[in-house]
C-alpha cells in the first residue's frame, strides 16, 4: 500500500461566505488541505494548535482586521515564518504598503485569479521550505541563532535557541522579551561614539547566569542575527543524562516531559514522529525506575532542583 502523500495545509480567513466557499472549492482541488476561519480571533485560536504551511488573509474584516491578525501571527514564533499572503479590495498603495509592513508575503486583489493564486502559493510555498531547510541545518549543527528586526519583532530563531532561552529566562514569553533586549541595545550600540566597541551583552536569567546574546552582523535590511550562549557550563538535558545515564535525545524528551509538554508537542519540537517519541519514553521509564510520565516529570524536576 502506496504512503500518503501529505498535503500542504493552508489557513483561510475571511468574513465572506461566498468567498470561503470559492476559494476552499478551489484550493482543495489543487491538492491543499484547507482549514478556514471567519475572523482575525479565529485564526489565532486555529494556529494555536494547528500550523499551517501558509495563510491566505482578508484584509478587511469586522473586529481584528487582516493587518492587525498578521503582526499578531508574526509575533508568535511558532508561526513566525508562515508565509501571510494578503486578499483584499483595497488597491491603494498605502494599503499594499501597510499589508507588507505588517508581515505579509505577497497581496492579491479580489476578485481572485485562481490560477495567480496557485502560481503565487507555489512560489512561497517553495521560498518557506527553502528557508526551513536552512534553519534546521543551522540547529542540527548546533547552532543558538536569533534573528530580530530593528523594532524588536522576532523574524526567526533555530529550536535550540528557542530550548535555550526558555530555560535559561524561565519566562513564558521569553524570545519576545530577549529580541526586544537586544533590539534595545541596538539603539544603544548606534548611539555609542565606538559603534565598533562591544559586540555581546548579557540578558538575565532565572539562575543568576545570564544568557549572552553577541551581534553576528546584518542579514538584510533590518535584520540582525545573534548567537546565544549560557553561562551555564551543564544544561539541563546534561544534567538529566549525567544522573539517569540517558543518551541525548532521551534526555531532550524527559526534559520537556518535566516542562509539561504533551508527545504531540515534544515530537514537533524535537522533529519526532508520535512513534519515535513514545519509543523514546519506553526507554526513559525503564532507566528512571517508573511507569508513568507523571513519575517520570517528577524525578526530573527533583533533579533539576538539586543540580
Amino acid at each position: 500500500m502506496a504512503e500518503a502523500v501529505r498535503r500542504d495545509i493552508v489557513l483561510l480567513v475571511d468574513d465572506s461566505p461566498d468567498a470561503l466557499g470559492f476559494l476552499t472549492e478551489a484550493l482543495e482541488a489543487s491538492g491543499y488541505s484547507v482549514l478556514i476561519a471567519t475572523s482575525g480571533h479565529a485564526a489565532l485560536s486555529i494556529v494555536a494548535r494547528i500550523s499551517p504551511d501558509l495563510i491566505l488573509l482578508d484584509a478587511v474584516m469586522p473586529g481584528m482586521d487582516g493587518f492587525e491578525a498578521c503582526r499578531a501571527l508574526k509575533a508568535d514564533p511558532v508561526v513566525a515564518q508562515v508565509p501571510v499572503i494578503f486578499m483584499t479590495g483595497l488597491t491603494e498603495t498605502e494599503h499594499v504598503v501597510k499589508a507588507l509592513e505588517s508581515g505579509g508575503v505577497d497581496y492579491l486583489t479580489k476578485p481572485i485569479n485562481i490560477d495567480e493564486l496557485r502560481a503565487r502559493i507555489r512560489v512561497h510555498l517553495s521560498n518557506a521550505r527553502s528557508a526551513q531547510s536552512a534553519r534546521v541545518a543551522l540547529d542540527a549543527a548546533g547552532r543558538h541563532l536569533l534573528a530580530i528586526r530593528g523594532d524588536g519583532q522576532v523574524h526567526w530563531t533555530t529550536p535550540q535557541a528557542n530550548r535555550l532561552i526558555e530555560t535559561t529566562t524561565g519566562l513564558a514569553d521569553g524570545i519576545n522579551a530577549v529580541a526586544k533586549a537586544a533590539a534595545a541595545w541596538l539603539v544603544q550600540k548606534r548611539k555609542s561614539a565606538q559603534p565598533s566597541g562591544e559586540t555581546s551583552f548579557p540578558f538575565p536569567g532565572t539562575s543568576g547566569l545570564p544568557l549572552t546574546l553577541s551581534l553576528l552582523g546584518t542579514i538584510g535590511t533590518d535584520e540582525y542575527l545573534f548567537r546565544l550562549t549560557s553561562a551555564n557550563r551543564q544544561s539541563e538535558d546534561e544534567i538529566l543524562r549525567a544522573n539517569f545515564g540517558l543518551t541525548h535525545r532521551e534526555s531532550e524528551v524527559l526534559l520537556w516531559i518535566a516542562k509539561g509538554k504533551a508527545n504531540r508537542d515534544i515530537g514537533e519540537i524535537l522533529g519526532l514522529s508520535s512513534r519515535t517519541v513514545n519509543k523514546h519514553l519506553e526507554q526513559i521509564y525503564a532507566k528512571l525506575g517508573v511507569e508513568n510520565r507523571a513519575s517520570a516529570a517528577v524525578k526530573a524536576a527533583h533533579v533539576l532542583r538539586e543540580g
